[in-house]
């Protein structure tokens, strides 16, 4: 009986898939440069804010006791730190005080302190798990600054945050609007105008200034910095932090995102959005005059995920508002809500672009075939169940490529026999061994390209899959089997210690996964191996791949213990559907004795003419052959 070997595009080809899984989980780990960057980065800021508590002439704090109106005197000592904007001190509204904005999806409170928002809750979603009790909560407990660094015509730097606005709610039918103004005086203000829409996560925000030419000083841009430390909401902490990520727009709709880890930072021009995406929320600003530029910062706050836990990034954008005219005018919104890639895409802002689908094909499969068909199923069947259904839809689909993979296969399997006479025939010639192969694939019509190019056509599915179930928020939360989350890791063991790169806890469908891909790479290997000759010279691949068909399941296990169960339980069923497929093909469609007397025929027709690849191929082989021959009788 002749030895089983494995073809080399095999291994190349889980060698690449192993490669990518890699690449997925560990693309974004910190090195050991960066965290010393870091704290280095730590130290210097320390003492930057020391700095700046010792130099008190520069920037105005607002006094505690602030005037009344009509109190020349409290006014006068004011007018010395606030210059111009003294009055805001003296107005009813100058202590501290909130007003709430609020719809069926989200609660917002803004501060008359600074004028922005102190506290913004999604009111359908609950933290970590659906019975949690604790609803999402984007914005609470200082977590987030808005500030206007202001200079004034007098050679003075005030921050808005620590200045007191003056509130005003109306009302246009459903519209709920807030005015904020920071006054100096009567008719001379700085307003933040929020305008909220019911059943709506956008919000209007507007910035303005009016009759401030003559207070602030117009030859540059006011700088507006926001800053947010992004609370952990979901299970995981290693998933969230991979999936938290400053993401912005900029130039003619290019989108990018600040790169993850310690101490990372941009500066692109023109930037149209900023978004500060946690895994499954996000909190953007957005405007219709784009930022000319921008400074945009991220830090991991993880660096221990036993005791990180309360936050996941620091996220920090500074962006310049242009005077015009001697004053600013801004369009904005901010949204607080899902990252859901169709509320997203329903506000044609092109905030869709935040969800991570892949780039190239990769995204194209994931945009314009998995969200539409995934999409439709759930819409009247339970997630589970919608994703069984859509793994059946996607296989079947593919299963053409299967089959096409395997008849090659199957015919290489029916040459074997011939190739290996003939690699015992030129033993001593490789160059001939390999002109004469190529001869008897010609003459047989035979590909021997043909099985690698189909498995190549389903890498992109795989891939694409990978960054789709990650990044679907419809599974947040949605139950199926003993999984009650089919967006994290569904575990059924919970381990008293934690396992380098495992977990401290056992998830059940990534087992199955892992089963499944046991027995696939066991029944197709022997093929596999059949089909392709021993290449002198090359090592023994069947030896190769008796080790693959155990390390395929372990890195299964390794690697998706901690993801979502719903990419594991799309990898059970895809992997249960090929074997199924596989079994139909091998068993009642393709018939070896056809193929071989398939084969027979061809060799008696007019060989098929080559391919340039083919010929060019053969000319190199000739040409080496050739020089071959002259260094010998030299």
């Amino acid at each position: 009986m002749e030895e089983k070997k494995f073809d080399l595009n095999s291994i190349i080809g889980f060698v690449l898939i192993f490669g990518i899984l890699i690449w997925i989980m560990y693309q974004n780990q910190p090195s050991d440069k960066e965290i010393a960057a870091e704290k280095a980065k730590k130290e210097l800021v320390a003492k930057q804010e020391a700095q700046a508590k010792a130099d008190k002439t520069k920037t105005a704090v607002l006094p505690v006791a602030a005037a009344t109106p009509g109190d020349t005197v409290q006014l006068a000592q004011l007018q010395k730190t606030l210059g111009g904007f003294a009055y805001s001190a003296t107005l009813p509204t100058a202590k501290e005080g909130f007003t709430t904005l609020e719809n069926d999806k989200i609660k917002l409170k803004i501060a008359n302190k600074g004028g922005y928002i102190v506290e913004a809750t999604l009111k359908e979603f609950k933290r970590f798990e659906k019975n949690s009790g604790q609803l999402v909560e984007l914005i609470k407990d200082n977590n987030s600054n808005l500030n206007i660094q202001l200079q004034t015509t007098d050679n003075r730097t005030l921050n808005s945050k620590d200045l007191f606005f003056e509130p005003t709610l109306t009302k246009n039918g459903t519209d709920q609007i807030l005015t904020m103004r920071l006054k100096a005086g009567a008719n001379e203000f700085l307003e933040y105008k929020y305008v909220l829409k019911s059943n709506e996560y956008l919000v209007g925000f507007d910035i303005r200034s009016q009759g401030l030419n003559k207070v602030l000083n117009s030859s540059k841009p006011l700088d507006l910095v926001w800053d947010l430390k992004s609370f952990r909401n979901e299970k995981s902490v290693s998933i969230e932090k991979r999936y938290a990520q400053l993401e912005y727009e900029y130039g003619d709709e290019k989108y990018n995102s600040v790169s993850l880890g310690v101490g990372k930072e941009d500066n692109p021009e023109k930037v149209s959005f900023i978004a500060f995406k946690q895994h499954f929320f996000t909190a953007i600003l957005s405007t219709d005059k784009a930022f000319e530029k921008s400074k945009l910062q991220s830090d991991d706050l993880v660096k221990d995920e036993n005791i990180d836990t309360t936050y996941i990034k620091q996220f920090k954008a500074t962006v310049p508002l242009a005077f015009t005219n001697g004053e600013v005018d801004y369009k904005m919104n901010w949204y607080f809500g899902p990252s859901d890639y169709k509320i997203l895409k329903s506000y044609d802002k092109n905030f869709q672009k935040i969800i991570p689908l892949g780039w190239g094909i990769f995204g194209w499969i994931n945009q314009w075939i998995f969200i539409p068909l995934f999409g439709f199923l759930s819409s009247f069947i339970a997630y589970g169940i919608a994703i069984i259904i859509f793994t059946i839809i996607i296989k079947l689909a593919m299963s053409p490529i299967t089959y096409k993979s395997f008849l090659s296969q199957a015919k290489m399997k029916v040459l074997r026999p011939e190739i290996t006479e003939l690699g015992e025939k030129f033993k001593k010639d490789p160059m001939k061994k390999q002109q004469e192969t190529m001869k008897l694939y010609n003459k047989a019509g035979v590909n021997p390209m043909a099985g690698c190019i189909p498995a190549l056509i389903q890498l992109p599915f795989m891939y694409a899959s990978f960054q789709f179930f990650p990044s679907a928020f419809e599974l947040r939360q949605k139950s199926f089997l003993w999984a009650d989350d089919l967006s994290s890791f569904d575990a059924v063991v919970k381990l008293p210690f934690h396992i380098p790169l495992y977990g401290d806890h056992i998830s059940l469908f990534p087992i199955l996964a892992a089963i499944a891909i046991f027995f696939y790479m066991k029944m197709t290997s022997g093929d596999q191996q059949m089909a392709a000759p021993q290449q002198e010279g090359m090592p023994d691949m069947a030896k190769m791949m008796k080790i693959m068909i155990y390390v395929s399941p372990l890195m299964m296990l390794i690697f998706f213990n901690s993801y979502g169960a719903g990419l594991s339980l799309y990898n059970f069923i895809s992997n249960l559907i090929t074997i199924g497929i596989m079994f139909v093909i091998k068993n009642y469609i393709v018939d070896t004795d056809k193929i071989h007397a398939q084969i027979q025929e061809n060799k008696l027709k007019e060989p098929k003419k080559q391919s340039k690849f083919q010929q060019r191929l053969q000319e190199v082989m000739e040409q080496q052959e050739a020089t071959k021959a002259q260094n010998k009788k030299k």
